[in-house]
């Protein structure tokens, strides 16, 4: 079985999602259970959709001093 590199997948298992953000699988599953995180469930196993992944990381960026006097909260 040829094995694709990691940056061409789409779906990411819940091992490859703790390696991409360097996390805990625990943490993930956790997360996953609880929405708190984009994730697929198939059967009892956990997919992750890289792009989803990527959208979601960059809106946990914390809210600049300067965001937040404008009244803008992202």
């Amino acid at each position: 079985m040829q094995r694709i590199p990691m940056d061409r997948t789409k779906w990411l298992t819940i091992e490859e999602l703790a390696e991409y953000l360097k996390m805990g699988r625990t943490k993930l599953y956790r997360m996953a259970q609880e929405g708190e995180i984009p994730a697929s469930k198939v059967g009892n196993q956990w997919r992750f959709d890289r792009e989803e992944i990527d959208q979601w990381m960059k809106n946990q960026r914390p809210v600049s001093a300067g965001q937040r006097q404008e009244g803008v909260a992202r």
